[in-house]
Parts: C-alpha cells; structure tokens; sequence
C-alpha cells in the first residue's frame, strides 16, 4: 500500500471517528460518545490497514487516556491479561511444528480423509477444527491446525480461504458443546444462578447440532465463492511421508499435550478441579526450548506475532471501557423497543446487535455484559422463551468472523500475515449474516419443540 493511499485511510478513518462521535452525542454522554467514536477510528483503521496492525493495537493506551475515558493505569494492563501467555506458548508449538516440518505429515493424512477437490480441502479443515474446537480450546485447535493451513498451497487466494476455514470451523464448532467456548459456561452460571432450567451435557449438544451442521456446510461454500478457476492440483497428491525421529518426538509432545488437554476438560467437569490451560499452553511452548527435549532457539521467537498480542490489549480496553463509562448499561436502556417485538424478529434483532457488536470487544466480555441485559427483558416472557432468548445472545457472541479483534482464531490466523484485513471483513459479513439467519430461523422454529 502506497504512502498515499495509506494517508487517505488515516483521514477517512478520523472523519468516521468524527461523524460517529457527533451522531452519538444526541443519545450518549459526551465521554461515552467520545469512545464510540474512537472505537469507530479504530475499527476503521484495522480494516482499512492505512497503519500497521500492531500501531493501531497500541493507539488506545494514548487516546483513551487523551479523551478522559480511561486513565493509563487502567489501560496498559489489558496487554498483560493472562490469556496472552496461552498465545505465546501456543505460537512457540506452532513455530516448533514448523521448524520440524511436522505440518507435512498432518496436512497429508488430514486431505486423505476428504474428497481431493478445493472444496474438499475446505470442508477438511473446517470439520477438524470445529469438531476438535468442540471439546478443546478453539484458540488452541487453531494454534495447531494454522501450519497445516499455510503450507497446503503456495497460492495466496487458497492460503487465505484455508487459513479462514481453520479459524471460522474453530469458532463454530465452539458452540456445539457447553465447554467449546467461554459464553457458553457463562449462560449456563448464570442460569444456575438465576435458578432458571440449566441444559444437560446432552441437551445442549442435541440443540446446538442443527445449527453447527448448517454453518459447516454453508461456510465452506461461502469461501470457495472465487475460486472456481483456482487448480488444487499437486495439493491433493501429496503422499504420507514417513517421520524422522525429530518429527516422532514432536509428535509425542503433541500427543501428550491433547490427551492433557482432554483429561483435563473432563477432570473439571467430573470433579470441578482442573489446571489451567494457559499454564499448560505456555509449559509446553516453553519445553520447545529444553535440551533433548525441545527443537527451538531463543532466536526462532522472532517470526512470533507480537501485533496480535498487542490486538489483544485493545479489545480488552475496549471492553473495559465499555463498562466503566457505563455505555454498555445504558445501550441496554436504549433497546427496551425490543420487548415489544414479535419472537421471532426479537431473536433475529438479538442475534444481530450481539453478532456485530462482538466484532469490536471480546466474545467472552460482550457476553457477561448482554446476558444480564437480556435478562431484564426475559423477565416478561415465558420461562422457555426467555432462556431461548438467552441462548440466542450468548450463541451469537460466536459469530465473530470479521475482524481479528473479534475472537482468538481470527487473531490467530492473522498473525500469518497473509490475509488482507479488509478480505476477512468482507467474508466474515456474509458469515455473520448466514449465522444470524441459521440461528434465529433454528431457535424459533426448532428450539421450541426441542426445548
């Protein structure tokens, strides 16, 4: 991108911070339009990329202390939070599979299991990751299946629909099990909490299949749209190589690591104890380096993405910013409306205001804060109408497919440095609009009976 072009981002996205910030002024208080406004120059600039990723990351710990929304000690520590240590050990395996070339060995079983066409490819990557995303953490699947994604073609256009299927497979699949994703153990606390009727293991699954199923049919489609003249040829003819003993010790770490990671999501739900897997990500990222043991130098941490630590930081001050100026309470005032809408069109409405607004804050953060709003309108409905409604918010906050701030897989597929920002956004709308559809359409018509 040209000096020029970039320059002209940088304006469009300060007019955009402007026009936003008046047009919330008649609605808002003056320091909650300010952030509305910031979030709209952020969010511009991470799409338009007029300024590098890692720049636009770091520019709220100077803007929102400028604009008296947060003070500085209360936005640098966002950059710390502990999930980050989850990403650098996480990113240290992914550097090791590599390094190894360890990745040629997956990505050749992995296409044997699935038609040898593009859309074969698509749906193998996207099938593997939601279906592993459903019992693991979707951050760590997609930490693990990105190498794979990257090396199966040398062609930009296909690195770029491979990567996204990884990521967008991960983030559905997180909704297919009650432990695949943070909000999801957030509903169900707050249900028990409320003393409202709590999902089984099994029931959620059982609701929660139609709509998985939908979204790993449609979305792999989605991004074979252009692709039509793209030849996979010499992808799919791949033979199984036969491992060194460097890549079967590799693969004995990995093994290892899975069968912690299974034995410890079921440990906490069997007897409520379990270690945390941030300590475990970054254990076994940190063994990469041990004599004997290990395949990695302090210099191999080079090629990690600290722009996307830092992407990070900023979505967790978004978050935090959205609370502490009380922007989210009041939003939650401003849409009383919809407790006068038809069911249906309530869920879709939910469904797109949660969908979107995920895109600029955390999917776990937005969820604790629309779950108790939503509550308050629950109050006037039925007891099954108002958990559905619930369910729907809380299912939504997973249909971050546009921007990388939205949730970890999409973080993590950017930090390969191959995916324009502005491509992500335009697949990830028409996601979210699929997803917005599929699940209002299932929870109003479906969900009823099932429920």
């Amino acid at each position: 991108m040209n000096s020029l072009v970039e320059f002209k981002g940088v304006i469009v996205a300060l007019f955009l911070g402007v026009v936003f910030t008046l047009v919330s002024w008649s609605f808002f208080t003056p320091t909650q339009s300010l952030l509305i406004g910031l979030v709209a120059l952020l969010v511009t600039l991470w799409t338009n990329e007029a300024l590098p990723l890692g720049v636009v990351s770091l520019l709220p710990i100077i803007l929102f202390p400028s604009f008296g929304i947060l003070d500085v000690a209360h936005v640098t520590p966002n950059y710390s939070k502990s999930i980050i240590f989850l990403f650098l050990g996480g990113f240290m395996l992914a550097i090791a599979i590599e390094k190894v070339k360890l990745h040629l060995y997956f990505s050749a079983k992995l296409l044997n299991l699935f038609p040898k066409t593009l859309l074969g490819i698509l749906y193998a990557l996207a099938i593997t990751s939601a279906l592993l995303s459903s019992i693991l953490s979707n951050t760590t699947i997609t930490l693990m299946l990105m190498p794979i994604a990257l090396y199966l073609s040398e062609n930009p256009k296909l690195k770029i629909r491979f990567l996204l299927a990884t990521a967008y497979g991960a983030s559905v699949g997180g909704i297919l099990t009650p432990i695949g994703t943070p909000p999801n153990l957030i509903l169900l606390g707050f249900l028990e909490d409320n003393h409202l009727p709590v999902l089984s293991f099994g029931e959620w699954v059982y609701m929660m299949l139609p709509i998985v199923a939908i979204m790993l049919v449609a979305i792999p489609w989605l991004l074979s749209f252009g692709l039509k003249d793209e030849s996979v040829e010499g992808i799919v003819d791949k033979e199984i190589p036969s491992l060194d003993s460097n890549q079967k010790r590799l693969y004995g770490v990995i093994v290892a690591l899975a069968t912690l990671l299974v034995a410890n999501t079921f440990t906490k739900q069997l007897l409520g104890f379990a270690l945390d897997e941030k300590l475990i990500l970054l254990g076994f990222g940190l063994l990469m380096f041990f004599p004997k043991i290990g395949f990695l130098e302090w210099n191999d941490t080079r090629s990690l993405p600290y722009e996307i630590i830092m992407l990070f930081g900023a979505g967790f001050s978004i978050a935090k910013a959205f609370s502490s100026t009380g922007l989210a309470s009041d939003i939650a005032h401003k849409l009383a409306f919809i407790s006068d809408m038809p069911l249906f069109w309530m869920f879709l409405f939910v469904a797109t205001f949660v969908a979107f607004s995920t895109e600029v804050t955390s999917n776990t953060a937005l969820t604790s804060i629309v779950i108790p709003i939503f509550y308050e309108f629950s109050k006037t409905m039925s007891t099954t109408d108002g958990t559905l409604l619930l369910m729907v918010a809380t299912i939504a906050a997973s249909y971050a497919f546009m921007l990388p701030i939205a949730t970890p897989p999409n973080a993590i597929v950017m930090s390969s440095r191959v995916i324009p920002i502005s491509h992500m956004a335009k697949v990830g709308f028409k996601a979210n609009l699929i997803g917005i559809v599929v699940l209002a359409s299932i929870s109003y018509f479906l969900w009823r009976v099932m429920l």
